[in-house]
Protein backbone atom coordinates (compact mmCIF):
# COMPACT_ATOMS: atom_id res chain seq x y z
CA UNK A 1 0.00 0.00 0.00
CA UNK A 2 1.21 3.51 -0.76
CA UNK A 3 2.11 5.79 2.09
CA UNK A 4 -0.40 8.40 3.13
CA UNK A 5 0.55 12.05 2.51
CA UNK A 6 1.79 13.70 5.66
CA UNK A 7 -0.27 16.47 7.25
CA UNK A 8 1.06 19.97 6.69
CA UNK A 9 3.12 21.37 9.52
CA UNK A 10 1.22 23.77 11.77
CA UNK A 11 3.02 26.84 13.03
CA UNK A 12 1.21 27.99 16.17
CA UNK A 13 3.30 31.16 16.19
CA UNK A 14 1.50 32.28 13.02
CA UNK A 15 -1.85 32.05 14.83
CA UNK A 16 -0.46 34.12 17.70
CA UNK A 17 0.93 36.71 15.26
CA UNK A 18 -2.34 36.83 13.31
CA UNK A 19 -4.26 37.44 16.54
CA UNK A 20 -1.90 40.26 17.55
CA UNK A 21 -1.99 41.90 14.13
CA UNK A 22 -5.77 41.81 13.87
CA UNK A 23 -6.22 43.04 17.45
CA UNK A 24 -3.70 45.87 17.21
CA UNK A 25 -4.18 46.72 13.51
CA UNK A 26 -0.57 47.90 13.56
CA UNK A 27 2.66 46.10 12.77
CA UNK A 28 4.54 48.17 15.35
CA UNK A 29 2.06 47.59 18.17
CA UNK A 30 1.71 43.90 17.33
CA UNK A 31 5.52 43.58 17.44
CA UNK A 32 5.62 45.28 20.86
CA UNK A 33 2.85 43.01 22.13
CA UNK A 34 4.79 39.90 21.11
CA UNK A 35 8.19 41.31 22.12
CA UNK A 36 9.66 41.14 18.63
CA UNK A 37 10.91 43.69 16.10
CA UNK A 38 8.68 45.55 13.64
CA UNK A 39 10.78 44.15 10.79
CA UNK A 40 10.18 40.58 11.95
CA UNK A 41 6.47 41.24 12.38
CA UNK A 42 6.32 42.80 8.91
CA UNK A 43 7.86 39.62 7.45
CA UNK A 44 5.32 37.53 9.37
CA UNK A 45 2.48 39.66 7.98
CA UNK A 46 3.83 39.03 4.49
CA UNK A 47 3.86 35.30 5.16
CA UNK A 48 0.29 35.40 6.47
CA UNK A 49 -0.80 37.32 3.38
CA UNK A 50 0.66 34.63 1.14
CA UNK A 51 -0.89 31.77 3.12
CA UNK A 52 -4.34 33.35 3.38
CA UNK A 53 -4.17 35.02 -0.06
CA UNK A 54 -5.52 38.23 1.39
CA UNK A 55 -3.79 41.54 2.31
CA UNK A 56 -5.39 41.40 5.81
CA UNK A 57 -4.31 44.95 6.74
CA UNK A 58 -4.19 47.82 4.25
CA UNK A 59 -2.93 51.36 4.60
CA UNK A 60 -5.57 54.09 5.10
CA UNK A 61 -3.77 57.37 5.66
CA UNK A 62 -1.65 57.05 8.79
CA UNK A 63 -3.39 53.88 9.99
CA UNK A 64 -3.96 50.30 8.92
CA UNK A 65 -7.48 48.97 8.45
CA UNK A 66 -8.57 45.31 8.26
CA UNK A 67 -9.99 43.76 5.12
CA UNK A 68 -13.37 41.98 5.28
CA UNK A 69 -11.53 38.64 5.48
CA UNK A 70 -9.46 39.94 8.40
CA UNK A 71 -12.58 41.12 10.22
CA UNK A 72 -14.13 37.69 9.74
CA UNK A 73 -11.01 36.00 11.11
CA UNK A 74 -10.48 38.25 14.14
CA UNK A 75 -12.71 36.51 16.68
CA UNK A 76 -11.68 33.08 15.46
CA UNK A 77 -7.98 33.93 15.74
CA UNK A 78 -8.45 35.24 19.26
CA UNK A 79 -10.35 32.08 20.23
CA UNK A 80 -7.64 29.83 18.78
CA UNK A 81 -4.91 31.65 20.71
CA UNK A 82 -7.01 31.47 23.88
CA UNK A 83 -7.38 27.69 23.44
CA UNK A 84 -3.66 27.34 22.76
CA UNK A 85 -2.94 29.26 25.95
CA UNK A 86 -5.29 27.04 27.94
CA UNK A 87 -3.69 23.92 26.42
CA UNK A 88 -0.18 25.00 27.36
CA UNK A 89 -1.00 26.52 30.76
CA UNK A 90 -0.18 24.54 33.89
CA UNK A 91 -3.10 23.66 36.12
CA UNK A 92 -4.39 26.53 38.20
CA UNK A 93 -4.34 24.63 41.46
CA UNK A 94 -4.24 26.79 44.56
CA UNK A 95 -5.13 26.43 48.20
CA UNK A 96 -7.82 29.12 48.70
CA UNK A 97 -7.08 29.18 52.43
CA UNK A 98 -3.60 30.49 51.60
CA UNK A 99 -4.87 33.39 49.50
CA UNK A 100 -4.30 36.90 50.83
CA UNK A 101 -5.38 40.18 49.28
CA UNK A 102 -8.30 42.01 47.69
CA UNK A 103 -10.21 41.18 44.54
CA UNK A 104 -11.89 44.11 42.78
CA UNK A 105 -15.07 43.46 40.84
CA UNK A 106 -16.89 46.01 38.69
CA UNK A 107 -20.66 45.55 38.61
CA UNK A 108 -23.95 47.39 38.71
CA UNK A 109 -25.37 47.97 42.17
CA UNK A 110 -28.03 45.28 41.73
CA UNK A 111 -25.37 42.73 40.79
CA UNK A 112 -23.28 43.67 43.80
CA UNK A 113 -26.26 43.46 46.14
CA UNK A 114 -27.27 40.08 44.68
CA UNK A 115 -23.85 38.41 44.56
CA UNK A 116 -21.97 39.93 47.51
CA UNK A 117 -23.68 37.78 50.19
CA UNK A 118 -22.90 34.51 48.40
CA UNK A 119 -19.35 35.53 47.50
CA UNK A 120 -18.67 36.67 51.04
CA UNK A 121 -20.01 33.37 52.38
CA UNK A 122 -17.68 31.41 50.07
CA UNK A 123 -14.74 33.63 51.04
CA UNK A 124 -15.41 33.03 54.75
CA UNK A 125 -15.62 29.29 54.18
CA UNK A 126 -12.75 28.80 51.75
CA UNK A 127 -10.54 31.90 51.51
CA UNK A 128 -10.76 33.87 54.76
CA UNK A 129 -7.74 35.97 53.81
CA UNK A 130 -9.54 37.43 50.78
CA UNK A 131 -11.41 40.74 50.77
CA UNK A 132 -13.85 41.78 48.04
CA UNK A 133 -14.20 45.30 46.66
CA UNK A 134 -17.10 46.16 44.33
CA UNK A 135 -16.78 49.18 42.07
CA UNK A 136 -19.64 50.85 40.25
CA UNK A 137 -19.68 50.79 36.45
CA UNK A 138 -17.48 53.85 36.29
CA UNK A 139 -14.45 52.59 34.38
CA UNK A 140 -14.13 51.51 30.77
CA UNK A 141 -13.85 47.82 31.47
CA UNK A 142 -11.40 46.78 28.73
CA UNK A 143 -8.56 49.13 29.74
CA UNK A 144 -9.36 48.72 33.46
CA UNK A 145 -9.03 44.94 33.17
CA UNK A 146 -5.83 45.31 31.15
CA UNK A 147 -4.32 47.76 33.65
CA UNK A 148 -5.31 45.67 36.67
CA UNK A 149 -7.56 48.35 38.18
CA UNK A 150 -10.31 45.72 38.28
CA UNK A 151 -9.94 41.94 38.40
CA UNK A 152 -13.33 40.94 37.07
CA UNK A 153 -16.30 42.57 35.39
CA UNK A 154 -19.65 40.95 36.18
CA UNK A 155 -22.98 41.71 34.52
CA UNK A 156 -24.09 42.45 30.99
CA UNK A 157 -20.83 42.50 29.02
CA UNK A 158 -21.30 44.91 26.13
CA UNK A 159 -17.74 45.71 25.02
CA UNK A 160 -15.95 43.68 22.36
CA UNK A 161 -12.29 44.14 23.19
CA UNK A 162 -10.75 41.12 21.43
CA UNK A 163 -8.22 40.47 24.17
CA UNK A 164 -10.86 40.30 26.90
CA UNK A 165 -12.03 36.84 27.90
CA UNK A 166 -15.80 36.67 28.33
CA UNK A 167 -17.82 33.81 29.83
CA UNK A 168 -21.59 33.85 29.68
CA UNK A 169 -23.02 32.59 32.97
CA UNK A 170 -26.79 32.68 32.54
CA UNK A 171 -29.51 34.09 30.32
CA UNK A 172 -32.16 36.15 32.09
CA UNK A 173 -35.35 37.99 31.20
CA UNK A 174 -36.89 41.20 32.47
CA UNK A 175 -39.89 41.15 34.82
CA UNK A 176 -42.07 43.94 36.17
CA UNK A 177 -41.50 44.49 39.89
CA UNK A 178 -44.32 46.14 41.88
CA UNK A 179 -45.32 46.49 45.52
CA UNK A 180 -47.82 44.04 47.07
CA UNK A 181 -51.34 45.29 46.44
CA UNK A 182 -50.33 47.26 43.33
CA UNK A 183 -53.28 47.58 40.90
CA UNK A 184 -51.37 45.53 38.31
CA UNK A 185 -51.41 42.49 40.62
CA UNK A 186 -55.20 42.30 40.31
CA UNK A 187 -56.33 40.60 37.10
CA UNK A 188 -54.52 39.91 33.84
CA UNK A 189 -51.54 42.07 33.04
CA UNK A 190 -51.99 43.28 29.47
CA UNK A 191 -49.68 45.52 27.40
CA UNK A 192 -52.28 48.27 27.68
CA UNK A 193 -52.39 48.10 31.48
CA UNK A 194 -48.59 47.96 31.68
CA UNK A 195 -48.28 51.02 29.44
CA UNK A 196 -50.86 52.96 31.46
CA UNK A 197 -48.92 52.51 34.74
CA UNK A 198 -46.20 54.89 35.88
CA UNK A 199 -42.67 53.58 35.48
CA UNK A 200 -39.23 54.17 36.95
CA UNK A 201 -36.36 53.67 34.51
CA UNK A 202 -32.84 52.73 35.57
CA UNK A 203 -30.18 54.46 33.48
CA UNK A 204 -26.75 55.71 34.44
CA UNK A 205 -26.90 58.04 31.42
CA UNK A 206 -30.35 59.41 32.20
CA UNK A 207 -32.13 57.74 29.30
CA UNK A 208 -35.93 57.49 29.40
CA UNK A 209 -36.39 54.66 26.92
CA UNK A 210 -35.36 51.04 26.48
CA UNK A 211 -36.43 47.71 24.94
CA UNK A 212 -39.83 47.84 26.65
CA UNK A 213 -40.65 51.10 24.84
CA UNK A 214 -39.74 49.50 21.51
CA UNK A 215 -42.04 46.54 22.21
CA UNK A 216 -44.87 48.85 23.28
CA UNK A 217 -44.42 51.08 20.23
CA UNK A 218 -45.04 48.08 17.97
CA UNK A 219 -48.55 48.03 19.49
CA UNK A 220 -48.90 51.81 19.23
CA UNK A 221 -48.55 52.11 23.00
CA UNK A 222 -46.43 54.53 25.03
CA UNK A 223 -45.66 54.26 28.72
CA UNK A 224 -45.28 57.15 31.14
CA UNK A 225 -41.85 57.31 32.77
CA UNK A 226 -42.31 59.24 35.99
CA UNK A 227 -38.66 59.18 37.08
CA UNK A 228 -35.23 58.04 35.89
CA UNK A 229 -32.74 56.82 38.50
CA UNK A 230 -29.11 55.72 38.07
CA UNK A 231 -29.43 52.80 40.49
CA UNK A 232 -31.49 49.62 40.47
CA UNK A 233 -31.56 49.55 44.27
CA UNK A 234 -32.97 53.08 44.41
CA UNK A 235 -35.54 52.21 41.74
CA UNK A 236 -36.66 49.06 43.56
CA UNK A 237 -36.91 50.94 46.86
CA UNK A 238 -39.12 53.51 45.14
CA UNK A 239 -41.26 50.73 43.63
CA UNK A 240 -41.69 49.21 47.10
CA UNK A 241 -43.00 52.54 48.44
CA UNK A 242 -45.13 53.78 45.55
CA UNK A 243 -47.10 52.62 42.52
CA UNK A 244 -44.29 52.90 39.98
CA UNK A 245 -43.24 49.81 38.02
CA UNK A 246 -39.57 48.81 37.98
CA UNK A 247 -38.02 46.31 35.56
CA UNK A 248 -35.56 43.81 37.02
CA UNK A 249 -33.76 40.73 35.67
CA UNK A 250 -35.07 37.33 36.69
CA UNK A 251 -34.76 33.70 35.64
CA UNK A 252 -36.20 32.32 32.43
CA UNK A 253 -39.37 30.22 32.73
CA UNK A 254 -38.51 26.76 34.02
CA UNK A 255 -35.02 27.76 35.14
CA UNK A 256 -33.80 27.79 38.72
CA UNK A 257 -34.45 31.07 40.58
CA UNK A 258 -31.71 33.63 40.05
CA UNK A 259 -29.96 35.40 42.93
CA UNK A 260 -30.38 38.56 40.82
CA UNK A 261 -33.99 38.53 42.04
CA UNK A 262 -33.03 38.31 45.73
CA UNK A 263 -32.88 42.09 46.38
CA UNK A 264 -36.40 42.51 44.97
CA UNK A 265 -37.62 39.64 47.13
CA UNK A 266 -36.05 41.18 50.24
CA UNK A 267 -37.91 44.42 49.48
CA UNK A 268 -41.17 42.47 49.27
CA UNK A 269 -41.73 43.21 45.58
CA UNK A 270 -43.96 41.07 43.38
CA UNK A 271 -42.54 39.97 40.02
CA UNK A 272 -44.97 39.96 37.10
CA UNK A 273 -44.54 38.46 33.65
CA UNK A 274 -44.26 41.12 30.96
CA UNK A 275 -46.79 40.22 28.23
CA UNK A 276 -44.50 41.37 25.44
CA UNK A 277 -41.52 39.85 23.62
CA UNK A 278 -38.38 41.43 25.07
CA UNK A 279 -34.80 40.51 24.16
CA UNK A 280 -33.12 38.15 26.65
CA UNK A 281 -30.37 39.48 28.87
CA UNK A 282 -27.00 37.71 28.74
CA UNK A 283 -25.27 37.84 32.13
CA UNK A 284 -21.58 36.97 32.30
CA UNK A 285 -18.11 37.87 33.50
CA UNK A 286 -15.03 39.25 31.76
CA UNK A 287 -11.34 39.23 32.64
CA UNK A 288 -7.97 39.89 31.05
CA UNK A 289 -6.11 36.81 29.74
CA UNK A 290 -3.06 37.58 31.87
CA UNK A 291 -5.20 36.48 34.83
CA UNK A 292 -6.34 33.23 33.22
CA UNK A 293 -3.68 31.01 34.83
CA UNK A 294 -3.57 32.76 38.20
CA UNK A 295 -4.76 30.41 40.93
CA UNK A 296 -6.41 33.11 43.01
CA UNK A 297 -8.25 34.52 40.02
CA UNK A 298 -9.32 30.99 39.09
CA UNK A 299 -10.89 30.64 42.55
CA UNK A 300 -12.64 34.03 42.15
CA UNK A 301 -14.16 33.09 38.79
CA UNK A 302 -15.33 29.76 40.17
CA UNK A 303 -16.83 31.49 43.21
CA UNK A 304 -18.81 33.83 40.93
CA UNK A 305 -20.06 30.85 38.88
CA UNK A 306 -21.22 29.03 42.01
CA UNK A 307 -22.89 32.14 43.41
CA UNK A 308 -24.75 32.90 40.18
CA UNK A 309 -26.05 29.33 40.02
CA UNK A 310 -26.74 28.98 43.76
CA UNK A 311 -30.35 28.52 44.85
CA UNK A 312 -32.11 31.73 45.80
CA UNK A 313 -31.52 32.68 49.44
CA UNK A 314 -35.23 32.82 50.20
CA UNK A 315 -38.33 31.53 48.46
CA UNK A 316 -39.41 34.12 45.92
CA UNK A 317 -42.78 34.49 44.25
CA UNK A 318 -42.62 33.37 40.64
CA UNK A 319 -43.64 35.94 38.03
CA UNK A 320 -47.38 36.01 37.65
CA UNK A 321 -48.13 34.07 40.85
CA UNK A 322 -50.96 35.26 43.10
CA UNK A 323 -50.17 37.12 46.31
CA UNK A 324 -49.67 34.97 49.38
Amino acid sequence: MGSQPSAPAIDANLAVALDALLAEQSVTRAAARLHTSPAAMSRTLGRLRRILQDPLLVRAGQTMVPTPRAQALRDEAAAVVHRLGALLTPGAGVDPAALRGTFTLQAADLVGAALAPGLLRLAHQEAPGVSLRFRAEELEAGPALRDGRIDLEVGSIDHVDPETRVEELVTLRMAAAVRPGHPLTDGELTPERLAAAEHVVVSRRGRFTGPLDTALAERNLTRRVAVVLPSHMAAMTLAARSDVVCLIPTALPGAAPSPLSDPATLLGLRLLDIPLPLPPLAFGMAWHPRQAADGGHHWLRDAVRRTVHAPASAPSPSPGSPPS
